[in-house]
């Protein structure tokens, strides 16, 4: 008797491809560099993007066809092709639903030396941290599956005083409002980082107005 299924026929063409989207759907966007980790061939994400089972989002990611994203999406694409990038100032406002500006622009923070990404869209904006600047009140968020580096809130109210000169003072002393007002900041968190970001003199007057 002759068994005529496939169980007992490999495929490694559809293996591969299997295998990457299960990458895919884990990793909610994915880098042809991210295959060689695994040994799976590059050229496999064209292949796949054929056949419908792969969708290109922006150049060299690739995501599975009708993932949900959300509004801040541009940050996962960011993230996910640079992920020292820290989404910060006017950013991660949004992201903490503090602010009533919506960006065109993404904002971004990068080590001092490091060379600017360059991506097609959305526009960047970057700024330099150093130091404890590039980890201290910095959050890791979920966004469309890839984990996005964030400036917390407390941090990114002192970051705000900080770059006043490029997003305004307004902006500043709206997102400390808000942020004080919904209860997502004490006073010791603000006072540290107004200290370490060297704001301090600065805040003062409006910290004490809060209290």
């Amino acid at each position: 008797m002759t068994n005529t299924g496939k169980s007992e026929h490999h495929d490694p063409v559809d293996s591969n491809h299997q295998r990457i989207l299960a990458l895919a759907a884990n990793q909610g966007l994915i880098r042809p560099r991210d295959l060689d980790e695994w040994s799976l061939p590059r050229v496999a994400l064209t292949r796949l993007v054929r056949q419908g089972r792969l969708e290109r989002v922006g150049r060299g990611l690739y995501a599975t066809p009708g993932r949900p994203a959300s509004e801040h999406g541009s940050m996962a694409e960011v993230a996910r092709r640079h992920p020292q990038a820290i989404v910060c100032l006017l950013s991660a406002l949004r992201v903490h639903s503090l602010t009533t500006q919506s960006p065109f622009e993404l904002w971004v923070a990068i080590p001092n030396k490091s060379r600017a990404p360059r991506i097609d869209y959305p526009p960047l904006r970057v700024v330099r941290f150093s130091g404890v600047g590039l980890t201290d009140g910095v959050e890791e968020h979920p966004i469309d599956g890839v984990v996005v580096r964030v400036t917390s809130v407390a941090r990114t109210v002192a970051d705000c005083f900080k770059f006043r000169n490029k997003i305004g003072l307004d902006v500043a002393l709206e997102a400390l409002r808000e942020a004080w007002a919904a209860r997502r900041v004490t006073m010791d968190d603000l006072w540290r980082y107004a200290v370490q970001c060297r704001v301090a003199n600065v805040m003062r007057p409006y910290l004490e107005s809060l209290s």
